[in-house]
């Protein structure tokens, strides 16, 4: 998927875990293992609103846009 998801980046430069982020954007502790395992198939903006404001970041900083490898021929 040419989507990548920085949220354990992220999460890791607040040193905050899982579960506090997850009752912090109220969603649950698994569905934040989705978003960071890139297992997504898509994000609400008013998750994505959350993420952002607990995380103090901006949209770029979480989602990153990789060329796969058959775009790279184009």
């Amino acid at each position: 998927m040419p989507i990548i998801i920085n949220l354990d980046v992220e999460l890791a430069k607040k040193k905050m875990s899982v579960g506090d982020f997850a009752a912090a954007i109220d969603i649950t502790p698994a569905n934040v293992a989705v978003l960071k395992n890139g297992r997504a198939k898509a994000v609400r903006f008013t998750t994505l609103d959350a993420i952002c404001r607990v995380l103090e970041c901006q949209p770029g900083d979480i989602l990153q846009w990789v060329p796969d490898e058959t775009d790279a021929g184009s």
